[in-house]
């Protein structure tokens, strides 16, 4: 796999010192160019954990994917630039309060300069920004984040609504890509997994973000948020045209 053809497909700055600065210019410019998405999931072709396989769909295919994928790799990346990065598990809340699956969501933490920084640029919708795990908020465009520590090992992801809501829990401990095969496999095959259900991609964009879900293409920037229906033919168009994904490919 080479690096520098990683950089080059989310248009990032070459091969530099692994700084805090540095590791926020990959994340956002990541979340700007590679799309959060389930196409494969929809479409029923497997997504098997290995980050061989992740390199040539997200690079040479120049896809998107779901969090083992876009984290998996990019937790691979942030290694070979010279930073200390580990995925760990989390346990995402439903809007309705409830929890999904255990441990089904994969995301990681980067250790630099004495502190810790959960790093996530699989989620779809989030902060676009390390977050260190001491409390502090980080605004991120329309947002603010904080990672509130429930105990030793337990934190939360939290964004400010009307108050603080819980994203995601997680614990410290490090996983291995390979510890996420259950999850992955019911996340692709459940009729109770939120991947299941329709096809959705969503990128961010300077002030807001894009998101086409089923048959209705979400604009959200400086002035509000705009829905508008589209027939199913146009889908590949619009992927196209949104997302630089060609399905053909």
């Amino acid at each position: 796999m080479d690096k520098a053809a990683y950089l080059n497909r989310f248009a990032a700055e070459k091969e530099k010192e692994a700084t805090l600065d540095y590791l926020y210019h990959l994340q956002e410019q990541h979340m700007l160019h590679i799309p959060f998405e389930n196409l494969d999931v929809i479409y029923q072709t497997p997504i098997l954990l290995d980050v061989q396989r992740f390199y040539q769909k997200i690079v040479e295919h120049r896809r998107g994917g779901f969090c083992y994928e876009l984290n998996g790799l990019f937790c691979w990346l942030l290694e070979q630039l010279g930073f200390d990065a580990h995925l760990i598990s989390a346990t995402v809340q439903k809007e309705n309060g409830s929890w999904a699956l255990q441990d089904s969501h994969a995301t990681l933490l980067v250790h630099l300069d004495k502190r810790t920084y959960l790093v996530d640029v699989g989620f779809g919708d989030s902060v676009r920004k390390p977050i260190p795990l001491t409390g502090e908020t980080v605004e991120d465009v329309r947002s603010v984040y904080r990672v509130k520590q429930l105990d030793s090992m337990t934190y939360d992801l939290q964004k400010q609504e009307k108050s603080w809501k819980t994203k995601y829990r997680f614990t410290t401990d490090k996983k291995k890509l390979e510890q996420f095969a259950p999850m992955c496999e019911f996340n692709q095959t459940s009729p109770d997994s939120p991947f299941t259900k329709t096809n959705l991609t969503t990128i961010a964009t300077k002030t807001g973000r894009i998101t086409l879900s089923g048959t209705t293409l979400i604009t959200t920037n400086d002035q509000g948020k705009q829905k508008m229906e589209v027939q199913s033919d146009e889908i590949p168009a619009l992927l196209e045209k949104y997302f630089q994904i060609n399905l053909t490919q």
